[in-house]
């Protein structure tokens, strides 16, 4: 149990992770990001077409941008990368019936007891398509590699670019209703999922075709700004707690806002008492070391160049090798350092998850 809790304590977004000092280690950086970053895996050929009664493990194409600024250069930058995730399908599901379907995005501490392969199976008993998108092990980031190493190689736009390659892939699958998927994640997930509502990203891994029908955050952090001035249109759903300090709720408020400004809908529940990963098989109870980014905001700018109060994070020319841009995050401690804190709740809530599953059913009900 130990070992499935230390692997959630990081949940939140990978520059509050990695970025509390201690990795500071001036031109020695490009090495050690050679260390850490694994192996991509020799998986099986991916498919790019599915038939009639196909779930289970599937392997799919999609790409490894790292950051944002080499997604939406549309380019050749990103590396080619195979994706892989588990498909549950509900019974009933035909070419005659296509179901909708949902596309769920784990946490930084990777899929976990009771969450994601457990609400795919739910979804599917409530007749929606889950596909389970593992964004890890693409890269090489299997449970085996130690956390940090996981956090630092594997980024949120990489968890974007999966979402979108899984949405091609359900798109050919004869028993799924193509104008009908989502996607949904858990705090770095959640996070993710939210991002991926900026039509540039959509334009930029999937082109003129339509983007996701419905979205859901599950408690993601909200210090990142992408100063979106077009959402894809789906709608959103967001769900946090009053004692989950990864939250800063106040800046979710204003991503929200932000959303709502430009023509979404966004449906926005905040549980009083809840924690953080309320759906995990872990005890609940304060981790006092895990760190969180509040009172700051990091913003991009058209280009996909981040900063924060003007100083750049992310400010390198585009040919920039994955490996010098994990180097690069890794040196940013200094500019994010004044605003990581320490300490929430987190664990298991099963009041706080029967609310949120009743609402989750509802919004689909809804949207899908």
């Amino acid at each position: 149990m130990k070992k499935w809790f230390m692997r959630i304590l990081g949940s939140i977004a990978l520059l509050a992770v990695v970025l509390v000092g201690g990795f500071y280690l001036g031109g020695g950086m490009t090495l050690v990001a050679r260390i850490i970053a694994p192996s991509f895996p020799d998986f099986p050929q991916a498919q790019t077409q599915l038939v009639a009664g196909q779930q289970g493990k599937l392997y799919y194409p999609t790409q490894t941008p790292f950051d944002l600024d080499v997604l939406l250069a549309k380019g050749d930058r990103a590396e080619p990368t195979t994706g892989v995730g588990t498909l549950f399908m509900p019974e009933g599901a035909s070419e005659d019936a296509p179901v909708p379907a949902m596309i769920l995005l784990h946490g930084s501490g990777g899929i976990s007891p009771g969450r994601e392969m457990e609400y795919g199976q739910m979804l599917a008993d409530n007749g929606y398509a889950a596909f389970v998108v593992d964004y890890y092990a693409p890269r090489g980031a299997s449970t085996e590699i130690n956390y940090m190493r996981r956090v630092l190689s594997v980024t949120e736009f990489d968890a974007i670019a999966d979402s979108y390659g899984a949405l091609k892939l359900l798109r050919t699958h004869p028993e799924i209703d193509a104008s009908k998927i989502g996607v949904g994640g858990y705090s770095y997930g959640g996070m993710a999922a939210r991002l991926g509502m900026d039509d540039r990203i959509r334009q930029a891994l999937i082109g003129d075709a339509p983007g996701f029908a419905a979205h859901v955050d599950y408690y993601g952090p909200c210090f990142q700004n992408l100063k979106s001035d077009k959402i894809t249109g789906g709608p959103l759903l967001t769900l946090r707690g009053t004692e989950d300090a990864s939250n800063d709720l106040a800046a979710c408020v204003e991503r929200e806002q932000e959303i709502e400004a430009v023509g979404n809908v966004v449906e926005a529940h905040v549980y009083e008492g809840a924690g953080h990963a309320w759906e995990v098989q872990v005890p609940r109870q304060l981790s006092p070391k895990s760190p969180y980014v509040a009172g700051c905001e990091v913003q991009y700018d058209d280009i996909g160049h981040s900063s924060m109060g003007g100083t750049p994070i992310v400010d390198f020319p585009l040919e920039t090798p994955r490996i010098e841009r994990i180097a690069a995050r890794m040196q940013s401690g200094s500019v994010m350092n004044p605003c990581v804190h320490y300490g929430y709740i987190i664990g298991q809530d099963d009041e706080t998850k029967a609310k949120t599953d009743a609402v989750l059913l509802t919004f689909l009900d809804t949207y899908l």
